[in-house]
Formats: structure tokens, C-alpha cells, sequence
């Protein structure tokens, strides 16, 4: 589809609270086909990372609880949901990101997340693309207990795991976070593959 061409027409911001909230009216072409004019709603709540902390000598991962309540909107009893490490980048690299949010969300100290992926989640709506890693625990630093932080009102349960309930857990549907799973998943093909 090298040969696409979009033109944007028009935006108009719906709200600009926590994220942007817009409605675009565009043309599109694609290929042959004729110029076609269209209109969507975009929310834009910027890029983000996610890591699955792995002990590969213990077969652990650690993975976090915490309220969402868009699930809890969408059908999902209790809306607590079991999640990698996550944040929104704010302006710093994957990386950086990453290394702050596996320490305010865990209370580990890692050195070199390894990148394995870059996605994005939901492209029919969402501007946001994740970036995913893994890192070895085994020999990271942990202050204290983790648990979130009081200021951005997180409320964490950190949960250590053998590797393979936690994959249990997503095939019986306890786990249901998309990104989540795609670690598990790469975990399971790259890290734990005996």
C-alpha cells in the first residue's frame, strides 16, 4: 500500500482532559481506487512500555494487580486486572520509562531491559504504540516491597509467579491484558521453551 495517500481535513478536539480526545475528517486513497472522504474518532493518550520481569534460574516472572476501570465497565467482574510492569512514556525513551515504572510498580532495579517488540494495541482508535521488553530479576536490586506510588493514587499488588501458573492463568482467562499475554507468549517461545 505504498501508493496510499490521506489528506487531513479537519480536527476537532472533543476533550483535552487526561488524553486527547479528537474527531478527524480526512480523504484517503488507496491505490486505484477513488479519493474517499471519512471521518474517525482518535483518542491520543501517547506511546507506552511494558516489561515482563523474568527469573530464568527460579522459572518466576512478576507481574502486577491493580484496579483498571475501563475493564470494570466492559464486563469485567471485579476490574482488578493482572498486568507486566506498564507506563505511558512522558517524554522519556522506552527505556527510561520502562527502568521507572518497573521501580515505582516493583521496587526492582534493573540495568538492561531487552526490547522484543514494538506494537500497537487497539489501531482503530488509539494512537498509542507499546513498546515491549523483558528482563532478568535474578540479580536486580529491591530496596523495598514496590507497590505503586501514593502520589499517582496506584494501589499495587506485586505477585511473584511460577512461570508456567502465569501462562496458566492466560489460558483459563485470569489474564486478559493483550499486552500481557503477548510476553507471556514471547516467554514461553524464547525464555522458558523446555
Amino acid at each position: 500500500m505504498s501508493d496510499t495517500k490521506v489528506e487531513i481535513l479537519k480536527r476537532l478536539v472533543l476533550s483535552k482532559c487526561w488524553y486527547t480526545y479528537s474527531k478527524y475528517s480526512y480523504r484517503y486513497k488507496a491505490k486505484a481506487s477513488a479519493w474517499r472522504t471519512q471521518h474517525r474518532e482518535v483518542l491520543n493518550k501517547g506511546d507506552g512500555a511494558a516489561v515482563l520481569l523474568f527469573n530464568y534460574s527460579r522459572k518466576t516472572v512478576v507481574l502486577v494487580k491493580q484496579f483498571r476501570l475501563p475493564t470494570y465497565l466492559n464486563a469485567h467482574s471485579t476490574g482488578l486486572m493482572i498486568e507486566t510492569c506498564a507506563g505511558v512514556l512522558d517524554g522519556m525513551s522506552p527505556e527510561e520509562c520502562i527502568k521507572k515504572e518497573i521501580l515505582e510498580e516493583t521496587d526492582f532495579i534493573i540495568d538492561d531491559p531487552e526490547p522484543v517488540m514494538t506494537v500497537y494495541m487497539s489501531p482503530g482508535a488509539v494512537t498509542e504504540k507499546n513498546y515491549l521488553f523483558v528482563a532478568d530479576y535474578s540479580g536486580a536490586e529491591r530496596p523495598n516491597l514496590g507497590g505503586g506510588l501514593a502520589s499517582e493514587e496506584e494501589f499495587i499488588e506485586v505477585l511473584e509467579l511460577p512461570f508456567e501458573q502465569a501462562y496458566s492463568m492466560f489460558e483459563n482467562g485470569e489474564i486478559v491484558d493483550g499486552k500481557t499475554i503477548m510476553l507471556l507468549q514471547y516467554a514461553k517461545l524464547n525464555i522458558f521453551f523446555d
